[in-house]
């Protein structure tokens, strides 16, 4: 199997990592997700959600940038390396991208960061409104989304623990210096919500992770033990070459392309097509396991194929940037550009991201 470096950088010494701790909400500020209406499945095959169980709406997010100065520098790397948490903010039947103007179309998604994401945001509405659940607050009001993950003994969609990780590091494809700031409303979509295990996502993998070890990469949601604290990852990796013209594209995914000719850490290039560099993205899902066998009746919310198989195979995730320009301007020249790490939290400009 392939193997995503920035994933697996993730896996080593993953032992010693434990999810971060964050200061939710008071509780008067969560309330129900008006906006998870119940629709029918397509197909038989997808799983039962029963919309009583849909949690309610999560972390109601921050109303302002939240920017510190710090002390701390970033550490020399071998590649650049910036990072955010965001928690979970709400699900719902929507996809702004593959679905826009079309509420309750789509299986349901889990969605971080920007508050407000629905069937009716645009690229202007992302970058200009809602609060954001992510660490910095409203200097980053990009929205991620995921299909949801379904215990189906119950039907309940589960909700992701403590913060979720995303990434925007350099990878280790492309030398550093070539890596420019996302375009202001560019979107794009990885993996495949049609995936089956005879043809399965590309660019989605599932682990174990518990104390004092961790299981190995797979296409498809592995049996997780409970040892301690235990969770399972769900990680998904960006393509970072852009055509550098559209912002989206009929498949949401053709204005896109990986890097090519690479023959060893930080020697290839993008493709002719898609000349220009931006962060490689990636997301690591988080959920608890504390039931011994429970991750084996786990399945997405787009797992449309034989229930007896695996689940997983339909694996994908949706980006729409979000992040204030001047914001990622300053992270990819300090962290990406000069191949610093700046952990989750630092700007590399004296700056850190906070979270009360």
């Amino acid at each position: 199997m392939k193997i995503n470096h920035a994933l697996w950088a993730f896996f080593v010494g993953v032992a010693t990592w434990a999810p971060m701790a964050f200061a939710g909400p008071p509780a008067s500020r969560i309330g129900p997700d008006t906006s998870a209406t119940a629709v029918t499945p397509p197909s038989s095959n997808m799983p039962f959600i029963d919309p009583a169980k849909i949690p309610g709406r999560g972390f109601a997010g921050w109303s302002k940038d939240m920017l510190v100065p710090a002390t701390e520098q970033p550490a020399d790397s071998d590649i650049g390396a910036f990072r955010t948490g965001c928690q979970y903010s709400h699900m719902s039947y929507d996809d702004p991208i593959v679905f826009p103007g079309q509420p309750g179309r789509s299986h349901l998604h889990v969605f971080f960061g920007n508050t407000r994401a629905d069937a009716s945001s645009t690229a202007e509405s992302i970058a200009t409104t809602g609060n954001s659940t992510c660490r910095g607050g409203t200097i980053n009001r990009s929205s991620y989304w995921v299909p949801a993950m379904i215990d189906t003994k119950t039907g309940t969609p589960l909700k992701p623990m403590g913060e979720s990780n995303f990434y925007y590091k350099t990878g280790y494809a492309l030398p550093p210096f070539m890596i420019r700031p996302m375009p202001e409303g560019l979107r794009m979509i990885a993996g495949d919500a049609n995936g089956t295990p005879t043809s399965p996502s590309d660019g989605v993998i599932y682990a174990c992770i518990w104390e004092g070890g961790n299981s190995n990469f797979q296409k498809s949601i592995p049996d997780c033990p409970v040892k301690g604290t235990s969770w399972l990852i769900m990680g998904i990796d960006f393509p970072q070459c852009w055509d550098g013209k559209n912002l989206d594209s009929p498949d949401h995914k053709s204005h896109m392309a990986h890097p090519v000719n690479v023959k060893a850490n930080n020697t290839g290039k993008c493709p002719s097509s898609h000349p220009v560099a931006i962060p490689a993205i990636a997301y690591q899902i988080l959920y608890k396991v504390t039931e011994p066998g429970s991750t084996k009746r786990w399945r997405l919310a787009s797992d449309n194929y034989d229930p007896s198989q695996a689940a997983g195979f339909s694996g994908h995730g949706d980006w729409f940037n979000g992040w204030k320009p001047e914001i990622a301007a300053i992270w990819v020249q300090k962290c990406d550009r000069e191949q610093r790490d700046c952990h989750s939290h630092l700007l590399g400009d004296g700056r850190a991201m906070v979270i009360p």
